[in-house]
C-alpha cells in the first residue's frame, strides 16, 4: 500500500510535465497505449472473459478511463497543484461510501476519525502553497473535473471489487482498460488532429511513467489491496500520495515545504494509525 501511495502520489505532478506540450486528450491517450499491450500480456494463460460479463466490463473501463481518467487529465491542467491535490485526495471518502453501500462493508467510527483527521492532514499540507500565485494556475472548470474524477474513479474501484471476485483481476483490469481506452481513441484523436503539440522526450517519459507505473502496475496493486484489506483502510493509505506529490512538485515546480507542510504529514499519518489500529481490534 505505501508503494503504490507513492507510485500513484507521482502521477499529478509527472501529468503536469506532459501538459506542458501535450493536450490533455492525447497525453492520456498515449499512457493507456503504452499500458495496454504489458496489460494484455499478463492475459496468458488466464481464462477468458465470459461473454455475459462484456456490457459490464466495457461499462467500467468507459467510466474509470474515458470519464475519470480524461476528467482527472483537463482537472490537472485547469487546477493549481494545491488545489488539485486537495480535490484529488476526496477519492478515498468516495471509496468508503460506495464500498459502504455496493460492499456492504462495515465502517466504525475511529475508521472514520482516522479518513477525517488524514483528510484535514492533506488540507494543510495542500493550504501551505495555496497561494495567489497557486491560485493563478486555477480556472472555473479545473475544480470541476477534479470532483467529477474523483466520483468517478471511486465508484470505478469499488465496482471492480465485484467484478474482480467473479472474473479475476488482471482479466477484469486488462479488458476495462481495453475498452475504456477504445472510448477515448476517437476524442483523442479529433484533439490531435486540430490542436498543435509537440512530442517531446519528456512528454513521452510523462505518458509512460503514468502508463507502466500508476495504471498497468498500479492498477493491479490497488484491485488486489482492496480485494484483501478493508475500503476505510485503503482509503485512508492513499491519503499519503498527495505527500509524495508535493514532495515532488517541490522539486520539479518549486513548492513550498515548511513547518505547515510537516504538521500536515504527522496529522495524516496519525489518521492512518488510527484507522488501522480500528481494524486490527474489531
Amino acid at each position: 500500500m505505501l508503494l503504490l501511495a507513492m507510485m500513484w502520489g507521482l502521477s499529478i505532478p509527472v501529468t503536469k510535465l506532459g501538459l506542458i506540450t501535450m493536450p490533455p486528450l492525447t497525453l492520456t491517450a498515449i499512457r493507456f497505449a503504452v499500458a495496454l499491450p504489458f496489460m494484455l500480456l499478463l492475459l496468458a494463460g488466464k481464462k477468458p472473459l465470459p461473454w455475459k460479463a462484456l456490457p459490464a466490463v466495457a461499462a467500467l473501463g468507459t467510466l474509470g478511463i474515458g470519464v475519470g481518467q480524461v476528467a482527472q487529465t483537463f482537472g490537472v491542467a485547469g487546477t493549481s497543484a494545491s488545489i488539485g491535490t486537495i480535490l484529488s485526495a476526496t477519492i478515498p471518502l468516495f471509496v468508503v461510501l460506495f464500498a459502504t453501500i455496493r460492499l456492504r462493508q462495515t465502517v466504525t467510527a475511529f475508521q472514520l476519525l482516522g479518513v477525517a483527521a488524514a483528510f484535514a492532514g492533506i488540507v494543510i499540507v495542500a493550504l501551505e502553497n495555496a497561494g495567489e500565485a497557486g491560485a493563478a494556475g486555477t480556472t472555473a472548470l479545473g475544480p470541476i473535473w477534479m470532483l467529477i474524477s474523483a466520483v468517478a474513479v471511486a465508484f470505478y474501484y469499488v465496482w471492480s471489487v465485484e467484478l474482480t471476485n467473479r472474473y479475476g483481476t488482471v482479466v477484469v483490469a486488462a479488458w476495462s482498460t481495453v475498452f475504456g481506452f477504445a472510448a477515448l481513441v476517437p476524442w483523442a484523436g479529433w484533439e490531435a488532429y486540430h490542436t498543435p503539440f509537440v512530442l517531446t522526450g519528456q512528454a513521452l517519459g510523462a505518458a509512460s511513467y503514468l502508463g507502466l507505473a500508476v495504471t498497468a502496475a498500479g492498477l493491479f496493486l490497488w484491485l488486489r489491496i482492496l480485494r484483501t484489506v478493508p475500503a476505510p483502510v485503503a482509503a485512508s493509505v492513499q491519503y499519503l500520495q498527495p505527500v509524495f506529490g508535493i514532495a515532488a512538485s517541490a522539486l520539479l515546480f518549486g513548492d513550498r515545504i515548511g513547518s505547515q507542510f510537516m504538521a500536515g504529514v504527522a496529522l495524516i499519518l496519525a489518521g492512518l494509525a488510527i484507522a488501522v489500529r480500528a481494524r486490527g481490534a474489531k
